[in-house]
């Protein structure tokens, strides 16, 4: 379940909002556990279990679509919120996979925010 968020400052050039949270601690390296995109950016909000509105979602590092909570396998992680106000909508379909997720939005970003947290069993 993810948790809840809020989201503040975005640019009014922006056209759409992008979700993606990692595990920059994993031990086989960057670890994505949510990718949204096409989010509304009037948005500014995210309930607990929910999906943002308008949003698509992808395929995360478990290969399932959606939310995949914090799960180390041992020790303190760092889960990375990113948010990032694109200048477009994207056109991806549902369940695409990270790398396409970034080549989609390179070039298209006016503005990014981060929010990170600490985890562990």
């Amino acid at each position: 379940m993810n948790p809840p968020l809020e989201i503040h400052g975005v640019p009014s050039s922006a056209k759409s909002l992008v979700l993606i949270l990692d595990d920059p601690d994993a031990p086989g390296g960057l670890f994505t556990h949510w990718l949204v995109w096409n989010i509304d950016p009037s948005t500014s909000g995210i309930a607990q279990k929910s999906t943002p509105g308008g949003g698509v979602e992808g395929t995360n590092g478990f290969g399932k679509k959606g939310y995949g909570g914090p799960c180390p396998p041992s020790g303190t992680h760092r889960y990375v919120f990113h948010i990032f106000a694109l200048d477009q909508k994207l056109d991806l379909h549902v369940g695409a996979k990270r790398g396409a997720l970034d080549k989609a939005i390179a070039g298209h970003v006016v503005a990014h925010g981060e929010l990170m947290g600490r985890f562990s069993h």
